[in-house]
């Protein structure tokens, strides 16, 4: 169900709510730069329907409100366009707004998708309300790799990802020997999107058991 949420600069923004909300354990979600869109509510849905309290935040409301975008040009361009009408300092702002909005009494997890695997990443060195972090082919993230976790991290990535060098990887390898990376042979970017022609159900599948098998034990 759609909600909404006042991040802490007043800014007020739409999000999509799934699973109990009495639930021990809960995860801001968030999305690909295509908006909260059919497939990030189905992944909410999927997520709650496992038990976790998801709050999926749309953060281009700052931009342009109910954006919600397909997988191919142009609409990859624009996508593009409206994630750099958002600064990252807005984005966590917004971010925390939904860390706000899950349970109070439930251990609080982040997870993205894309641009949302970078913010994923920054939940873990720019924010103190989440116990665990996971991120799937954040293109940021080695950009700001020297940023320090202040929660445990598990990243995922596409070996065939156009957009993620395997030497990026690496960077991020280096840089932080305490994260867990996975590599996904022949996968590319966007491999967990079932909307996307580079969807990979097999890397999908074992992204997900590790994923729900980290935060699990990280969130107790």
């Amino acid at each position: 169900m759609r909600i909404e949420l006042t991040a802490a600069d007043g800014h007020r923004l739409s999000a999509w709510r799934a699973g109990p909300s009495d639930a021990k354990r809960a995860l801001v979600v968030i999305q690909e730069i295509f908006g909260v869109n059919a497939h990030m509510r189905r992944l909410s849905d999927h997520l709650g329907s496992l038990g976790w309290a998801v709050v999926t935040p749309a953060l281009f409301d700052r931009a342009e409100r109910d954006v919600e975008l397909g997988y191919e040009a142009p609409d990859r361009e624009r996508g593009m366009a409206l994630r750099k009408r958002v600064s990252d300092e807005a984005v966590m702002l917004d971010v925390e707004a939904a860390a706000a909005a899950l349970p109070p009494e439930a251990s609080r997890g982040i997870i993205g998708y894309c641009w949302g695997g970078t913010i994923a990443w920054w939940g873990a060195t720019r924010s103190s309300s989440f116990g665990a972090a996971v991120g799937y082919y954040g293109g940021g993230i080695a950009g700001t790799r020297g940023e320090a976790p202040r929660c445990p991290v598990q990243l995922h990535f596409g070996e065939k990802d156009g957009g993620i060098p395997l030497s990026d990887v690496e960077l991020v390898r280096q840089a932080q020997p305490g994260v867990e990376v996975h590599v996904y042979p022949g996968a590319g970017h966007g491999f967990a999107c079932e909307d996307r022609s580079s969807y990979d159900p097999a890397a999908t599948a074992l992204a997900e058991e590790r994923a729900l098998a980290f935060l699990a034990a990280h969130l107790r």
